[in-house]
């Protein structure tokens, strides 16, 4: 789904009752604004303020961490704000540019990993684009569940 960032707080709710989903991935365009203030402050940020406001609204449906999985953050978004909003994983430590590709790549792990077995932060940071500077988390399981048999009629449901 498609949304501008400050509309996205809006429309999560509505999402994830509609989907259901085991992972969400709330990203877009963020930058830190000098001339809005300290590194520190959330209002030095453009957007990172609606990231976590989703992410909050997400924890409303679901505390636990590992029922649904969240990435939330773009480039030079305020790392803390969205781990203590609720986020397993975040962009940007470092306050650098992040690559597109690496909330895919994470959430992709994250789907691909079973929900028995934990996700190893520094092998999953280590194979993404942008690495430790910008992108961080929180131990977490993966979602996938397997099932047997698996039979060729199954592929027809």
């Amino acid at each position: 789904m498609h949304a501008h960032e400050k509309e996205m707080p809006e429309q999560i709710g509505s999402l994830i009752e509609m989907v259901k989903p085991d992972i969400i991935v709330v990203t877009g365009h963020d930058a830190y604004l000098k001339s809005k203030g300290n590194m520190r402050d959330i209002r030095s940020y453009r957007n990172t303020k609606y990231f976590a406001e989703c992410v909050r609204i997400a924890r409303n449906y679901t505390w636990h961490r590992d029922d649904l999985v969240i990435f939330a953050g773009a480039c030079q978004s305020h790392f803390e704000t969205l781990i203590k909003a609720g986020a397993n994983f975040a962009s940007s430590p470092e306050r650098v540019n992040i690559h597109a590709l690496d909330p895919v790549y994470i959430a992709s792990r994250v789907s691909l990993t079973s929900f028995r077995d934990h996700i190893h932060l520094s092998d999953v940071l280590r194979n993404t684009i942008t690495g430790e500077k910008g992108l961080g988390g929180i131990e977490t399981k993966g979602v996938m569940r397997r099932g047997m048999p698996l039979k060729e009629e199954y592929d027809r449901l």
